[in-house]
């Protein structure tokens, strides 16, 4: 390791302190920092962003935490899945508010699929537009079918 002193600052992050040589000391990877980066992919933060919280530079990020960066796809789902696995063991200790977050997720997850379902059908009827007189006719059927009144050949009598 370094042979300058560390200190922690305020967010718990540690930090060299000078030790009068010239440079910035090199970067060494952490725990923390991997589970920070993990944390801000979740969350849908840039790499650039992620950088600048770590107090990084970009091509360090890449260097020390090229895993995480890879896996940055999976990270929202993997994310869910661990908080719904927290919620889950608060539910069988009883806790009523995990079991009401538990089915909150559920009915977003529900809606989400069932939209999606309706993005994939075909639009078949929007597609095609119609003409003045194909309108006109559409609507004349209608108006035929709902009033008998309009029918040719039939008759009442009142």
């Amino acid at each position: 390791m370094d042979s300058g002193k560390t200190t922690i600052d305020l967010f718990g992050d540690c930090v060299t302190l000078p030790s009068g040589r010239r440079g910035r000391p090199s970067h060494q990877w952490s725990k923390s920092n991997a589970d920070k980066v993990i944390m801000g992919l979740a969350l849908g933060y840039k790499a650039e962003e992620i950088a600048q919280g770590l107090h990084i530079s970009l091509p360090t990020l890449r260097k020390y935490y090229f895993s995480e960066l890879r896996a940055a796809s999976m990270q929202r789902t993997r994310f869910e899945l661990w908080r719904a696995k927290v919620l889950a063991d608060e539910a069988n200790k009883g806790n009523v508010g995990a079991l009401k977050e538990l089915g909150k997720i559920m009915e977003k997850r529900d809606r989400l699929a069932a939209e999606q379902a309706l993005k994939d059908q075909p639009a078949d009827a929007a597609a095609e537009p119609i003409g003045k007189k194909e309108a006109a006719r559409r609507a004349a059927a209608e108006a035929a079918i709902s009033d008998p009144d309009l029918t040719p050949g039939v008759y009442r009598t009142h």
